[in-house]
């Protein structure tokens, strides 16, 4: 018994490297065809098709089910899936509503946002962390934290006094409208202080 779970044949070795080769060969043409997005992390599509891929490379390569053709049809099939999804996204708003998560304002300048760390499942250590990483020194330079669609922690800040986030740069993001408020407070208090 522990002979088969160890030992090959070389025939099994040789197809292995024969599906490396192709199936490798299949995913750099499939990209080049549909596109380098096919393996961006920017939506929970592109995070599942990430995922699948990977699944049906192992699958494909490491054994006899399903054969090299199934699973070139099976990646080919995910690529095209993957670029009608970005078809429909750009064409259809409610398309791209309904399967996309939407981006979550973490904290509005030095300010937590409570009820969307609740709902991004986030604490405020780990947003210390992504603070720390970010090289943000005080709460000051804090002018937004956004839980974005793939998962990231995304940190807006600057130490330049009165900077602003652009209001293009929070569009879709649920709570945006706290940085108005938070920035406005946040530039009277660095006015109030004597220099």
């Amino acid at each position: 018994m522990f002979e088969n779970w160890i030992a090959a044949e070389w025939r099994e070795l040789a197809m292995v490297l024969l599906s490396v080769i192709v199936v490798y060969a299949a995913i750099l043409a499939y990209t080049r065809i549909v596109g380098l997005r096919s393996f961006s992390k920017m939506s929970a599509v592109d995070f599942a098709m990430t995922v699948a891929i990977g699944s049906l490379v192992g699958s494909t390569i490491s054994s006899p089910s399903p054969t090299l053709f199934v699973g070139l049809f099976a990646l080919a099939m995910l690529f095209s899936g993957k670029w009608l999804f970005a078809v429909l996204r750009q064409r259809l708003p409610l398309f791209s509503r309904i399967v996309e998560n939407e981006p979550l304002l973490l904290m509005a300048g030095s300010e937590f946002v409570e009820e969307n760390l609740r709902r991004a499942q986030v604490t405020r250590a780990d947003i210390y962390g992504k603070l720390r990483e970010s090289n943000a020194h005080t709460y000051e330079q804090v002018l937004a934290v956004v839980f974005e669609t793939t998962g990231d922690i995304s940190v807006l800040h600057s130490s330049a006094p009165n900077a602003r986030v652009h209001p293009d740069f929070l569009s879709g993001v649920v709570g945006h409208d706290r940085i108005t408020g938070a920035m406005s407070r946040h530039h009277s208090e660095h006015e109030d202080r004597p220099q």
